[in-house]
């Protein structure tokens, strides 16, 4: 009888086992990751517990779709992985755009991304041409039995789940069942071959020329102001007031070099300046460009416009693939480059192209630590006082510090934890910040562009605080000493002033630091 017990037990616990594995993420565990795939494999739920719906006149219920294959992309919009995955689906939209429709499921980690309207600011900034349901409270996201931002769902045309996948990278795989989908129910008959429309959502005018500027960068001994004009797809070049100096990018995307007239660039974000040469992040590209600002010409001297694998780990100058590159800043002669989708700090030496990774061991997380053991999260921006390293690492909302000493070490400011954040001032320890991505150094003081709280905040290093600067924590675009701002995701200084990349409201912001008071820049010419 005893043997019958202990049997019994074993029994019961490989099943509490696999159920919990069936529940969250288990590593390591092929055989379990089979089953898991297959406790998804059956009828669909519906979409019906979504706040707002986003590119369509009315929520969608997937037995309005039979005769479809359907694509459900779990995503949040902060999430680098899922900007990657959003490529891959975009190129499979193109390709079945007769059989396949994709409904994006907005599950966001921030409190800010729960909120409709700054996710339809994200569909437009990235391009998004499918339905998008707002899954503000992770039900759907729960139905489906997700545990991962991003994950694709495949629906087959009568509505059974044929497919699941987690995490960026699939695009062969989901490619091939897609195919395989569409030859097998035309051959029954079941394929419905009449293409699905949807009222896209559309930009209101922005105030000024720009569409969703992500960064800014100030150079006070020159006198100007270079503006990545990311949704342009090009660099604006000013004088500190405003006036229009020249435009490197046709505003075609592209990744041509050449005259600033011809060159292409694809969403550019961080940049930074020496000896009159103007270094790019061109993050969509996977790029660095470098501007000659003498002769007025793009050069690639970085990247070879396909994304890293998980398993790149540096090479030498257009030979060497990189991964979502978003900001820079230079050191000696060392060009330090926010490596966001490897959640690593990159180097690149200017004399000899060599790159390689300098701090983060791949892995998202916060950790501190020998640079290369320490882990980042998305870093999104960077600075230096020509000792450390100032590092906006978002998606732990955080301020991380890096020695420049290859034998030093990364340290925490500001944050705690992944799913830590908030909007606290007070000393570091206590401080909260909520998705930061912009970051200039000044001193003693960090300025932060506290990009989710939709604020300006700075750190004093002196006595270990951060204290909001400018803005009131909700969206606007006021002006004056009441400031407000949208999503800024850049700031820099000179001559007492910052120039805040304000992304959302597509202008940049110039506040007087001593007074307060807040501008909107005017760009003459542009």
């Amino acid at each position: 009888m005893r043997k019958y017990f202990v049997v019994a037990y074993v029994i019961i616990g490989l099943l509490v086992f696999l159920v919990i594995g069936a529940k969250f993420d288990i590593k390591g565990l092929g055989a379990l990751k089979v089953l898991r795939t297959s406790l998804r494999i059956g009828s669909a739920p519906d979409l019906d517990d979504g706040f707002g719906w986003l590119n369509t006149n009315r929520p969608l219920r997937l037995g309005d779709l039979k005769g479809k294959v359907v694509l459900l992309d779990f995503w949040t919009y902060c999430s680098v992985n899922c900007m990657h995955t959003l490529e891959e689906v975009k190129k499979l939209e193109a390709k079945y755009a007769d059989h396949l429709v994709v409904i994006g499921v907005h599950s966001g980690k921030f409190i800010n991304e729960s909120d409709t309207e700054n996710i339809r600011q994200a569909i437009l900034k990235r391009g998004i041409r499918h339905p998008v349901v707002n899954d503000a409270r992770f039900s759907i996201w729960h139905k489906y039995n997700v545990t991962a931002w991003p994950t694709l769902v495949l629906i087959n045309p009568e509505g059974f789940v044929a497919g699941y996948y987690k995490g960026e990278g699939n695009y062969d795989e989901v490619d091939k069942k897609v195919s395989e989908l569409i030859t097998e129910f035309e051959e029954k008959g079941l394929l419905e071959g009449k293409r699905l429309l949807f009222d896209l959502e559309s930009i209101e005018k922005p105030a000024g020329p720009l569409l969703f500027p992500g960064k800014a960068l100030a150079d006070e001994e020159s006198n100007r102001l270079f503006i990545a004009d990311t949704n342009h797809n090009r660099i604006v070049i000013t004088d500190l007031e405003g006036k229009l100096i020249s435009i490197a990018g046709s505003g075609a995307k592209g990744n041509s070099d050449g005259k600033f007239s011809a060159a292409g660039f694809n969403s550019p974000q961080g940049m930074a300046y020496k000896d009159n040469v103007l270094y790019v992040a061109d993050s969509g590209n996977h790029l660095i460009r470098k501007l000659d600002l003498n002769g007025l010409t793009v050069e690639t001297v970085a990247g070879n416009g396909k994304q890293a694998d998980h398993d790149a780990n540096g090479g030498e100058g257009v030979n060497c693939a990189l991964n979502s590159p978003w900001d820079l800043t230079i050191a000696g002669n060392k060009l330090y480059i926010a490596m966001a989708g490897f959640h690593q700090i990159w180097a690149m030496d200017l004399a000899t192209g060599v790159l390689a990774p300098f701090a983060g061991n791949k892995q998202q997380a916060i950790v501190d630590g020998p640079l290369l053991s320490s882990s980042l999260a998305q870093p999104s921006g960077i600075a230096t006082d020509g000792k450390k390293l100032y590092i906006a690492d978002s998606e732990v909302s955080s301020i991380r510090s890096a020695d420049l000493d290859p034998n030093g070490v990364v340290e925490s400011m500001i944050g705690q934890a992944l799913f830590m954040f908030g909007d606290v001032d007070g000393k570091t320890g206590q401080a909260r910040l909520q998705h930061p991505t912009g970051i200039a150094s000044s001193g003693d003081l960090i300025y932060i562009a506290d990009t989710f709280n939709h604020k300006i905040k700075v750190l004093n290093l002196r006595d270990q605080t951060c204290k909001t600067l400018l803005g009131t924590g909700k969206p606007g675009n006021a002006g004056g000493k009441n400031s407000e701002f949208y999503e800024p995701g850049g700031v820099t200084i000179a001559k007492g002033k910052l120039y805040i990349a304000d992304t959302n409201n597509h202008v940049i912001k110039v506040a007087d630091i001593e007074t307060g008071e807040v501008a909107i820049l005017s760009i003459a010419g542009l």
